[in-house]
């Protein structure tokens, strides 16, 4: 649990959060707290004078303050329904290009219509949103990420059945909703990190590594890397074990 760094989702929490914590938390330090009120947008700290951890006394005074962050948060809500928390999902095939000179345009059409049928299927086992093919490739979305990492790897076994090698990236963030398609930052570095994968590889996010803690899943740390248009570098892990293979 101490190893979970996921600063990089607060700002896109929109569910009404309030913080309750004592200023001399002899076990977490009040300034903890007070960063993730910070960064956390329309959350509400309360600070109880006191210096014990597990006691939930004064229950009423924190009680009443949830109530009225949650009465208070529709109007927040409804200015945010186009944005949503989810892990994405990007996989292409490797060299597609000679693949398909090779194959010719007949079987090479039927092979992809063959990796799209599959990839939905798996993808649907797999409680994810299929948003759209990219020709020799795919996007989906998912609402948890030890889903959206199984999946990546049921997608790996499944083409190599049909000699498709392909590799997948991920990476957790807030999104936009856009009719059919979505956008945003966390689109773009899931894009760029599949790019840094591998034939028959998955690269993650420092981010999904963290939310994945305790799933059982196994990765290599890659370390830091440069990514084309995000300006901060991310570290990235690559998938060594699935403990649910497909």
């Amino acid at each position: 649990m101490y190893e979970v760094d996921v600063r990089s989702l607060l700002s896109a929490l929109r569910v009404p959060t309030t913080i309750v914590h004592r200023t001399g938390d002899r076990v977490a330090p009040i300034e903890g707290a007070r960063y993730l009120a910070e960064h956390i947008s329309g959350s509400k700290l309360i600070e109880l004078v006191s210096d014990d951890h597990f006691s939930l006394e004064p229950v009423a005074e924190w009680v009443e303050a949830i109530v009225d962050n949650v009465r208070n948060a529709t109007s927040r809500a409804a200015a945010n329904i186009d944005r949503r928390l989810a892990t994405v999902l990007f996989s292409d095939i490797v060299d597609s290009t000679p693949a398909a000179s090779k194959a010719g345009d007949r079987a090479w059409t039927e092979l992809l219509d063959r990796h799209d049928a599959v990839a939905r299927t798996i993808i649907a086992d797999h409680r994810g949103h299929l948003v759209k093919t990219t020709g020799d490739g795919l996007l989906a979305t998912f609402d948890g990420p030890s889903r959206a990492v199984a999946c990546a790897a049921a997608l790996h076994g499944a083409m190599r059945e049909l000699d498709l090698p392909i590799r997948a990236g991920l990476h957790a963030g807030e999104i936009e909703i856009r009719r059919d398609d979505i956008a945003g930052i966390a689109v773009h570095i899931a894009a760029r990190i599949a790019g840094l994968a591998g034939a028959h590889q998955t690269m993650v996010s420092s981010t999904v590594k963290d939310l994945v803690v305790g799933s059982g899943f196994t990765f290599n740390d890659q370390g830091a890397q440069h990514l084309k248009g995000v300006d901060e570098r991310w570290h990235c892990y690559t998938l060594e074990s699935n403990p649910t293979p497909a």
